[in-house]
């Protein structure tokens, strides 16, 4: 079987990059293997621009899912350092979904959206024979600001500090630990299962992005999404032709986190993280954007550099991208055996 997740950079330089329409002059940042967000000029305006499946897991319940997968459509933008203004979506239903459950996914995108400020303005909503939990569809958000408040994902430099937010495996931590509480709680104490599932609402780096943005002189920001902390430190290098030099022990390390990790045989170094947001940052601005991370109660830490060269080093050892998330393979695993479960329980 191929592997799950995103295709690599391999398969995107071959067969994707050669694929992408007509060259526009408008287009000031066109796609790219790692790369959260696109830019269009227009007007005078810099419109940033990011597509993502609409992800829906109704074992989290479907207000809170409906939450998470508000989040994931938004926060590519969101680390363009522009605040995300619009939104288009479209559900592709599978046909079991009840109007009820409709209504509570629609009603929450309505009300993240409100506090978002953002305007959704056009999508497409129906049941479809042959569609599946969780991707149901997809979206795309824009961005719409001015051109020199824009952070480029490729603008890291030699000298900047690497700042980090909440630290590894916050959403493989949340997810797992709420689709699996039982099989946790079977083996880890309560503390640890409690603190786990309460990562659930850490996943989204929107207003890390934001509160960063805002505070000080930041170069580029990146959510670490598939392959984790290690494979977005890796990205944000390869985007702006830098190395990357971190201290792992610097990172902050949500409660919960290792327990669930252990638990479930996942690296969080390489495994999904959404909530956890990349920052490079000008010197001279690390202690304001820390400070304002604070103010907003977002943990977050220093934790290494950008310098000459190429790729990642942590500890001062190289670290290659991990081109495969462990994530997947785990929730395959595990979502196995429930279904083993439940058929010897229904024998």
């Amino acid at each position: 079987m191929e592997s799950l997740g995103k295709i690599d950079r391999a398969f995107f330089d071959e067969h994707v990059y050669p694929h992408l329409g007509a060259e526009r002059d408008d287009v000031t940042l066109g796609p790219r293997h790692g790369v959260d967000f696109g830019v269009m000029a227009v007007g005078g305006r810099a419109v940033a621009m990011a597509t993502d499946p609409v992800f829906v897991m109704p074992s989290l319940g479907f207000e809170r899912a409906a939450w998470f997968a508000f989040h994931i459509l938004v926060s590519d933008v969101a680390v363009s350092g522009l605040p995300p203004t619009h939104l288009s979506v479209d559900f592709n239903l599978p046909p079991e979904i009840a109007d009820g459950e409709i209504r509570t996914v629609l009603e929450t995108f309505d009300r993240e959206a409100r506090k978002l400020d953002v305007a959704i303005v056009t999508g497409h909503t129906a049941r479809y024979a042959g569609c599946n939990y969780p991707m149901v569809g997809g979206a795309t958000s824009v961005a719409v600001g001015d051109p020199a408040d824009l952070v480029r994902p490729d603008g890291a430099r030699p000298g900047d500090a690497v700042v980090v937010t909440k630290g590894p495996a916050v959403e493989a931590t949340g997810l797992m630990s709420i689709q699996f509480e039982s099989m946790l709680r079977e083996e880890l104490d309560g503390e640890a299962v409690d603190a786990a599932t309460e990562r659930f609402y850490d996943m989204s780096p929107v207003r890390d992005a934001l509160v960063a943005a805002a505070a000080g002189p930041v170069t580029a920001m990146h959510d670490a999404t598939e392959c984790g902390v290690y494979g977005g430190l890796y990205e944000m290098a390869r985007a702006a032709g830098v190395g990357v030099d971190v201290s792992r022990e610097a990172f902050p390390v949500l409660p919960g986190v290792r327990e669930a990790c252990d638990f479930f045989g996942i690296d969080p170094w390489k495994s999904i993280s959404e909530g956890t947001l990349l920052v490079a940052v000008d010197p001279d601005g690390v202690d304001a954007v820390l400070s304002a991370l604070e103010g907003e109660g977002i943990p977050a830490a220093a934790v290494g550099e950008i310098r000459e060269g190429s790729g990642l080093r942590v500890d001062g050892e190289p670290v290659d991208h991990p081109e495969v998330d462990p994530f997947w393979g785990a929730f395959e695993e595990y979502m196995g055996k429930v279904q083993s479960a439940n058929e010897s329980g229904g024998a």
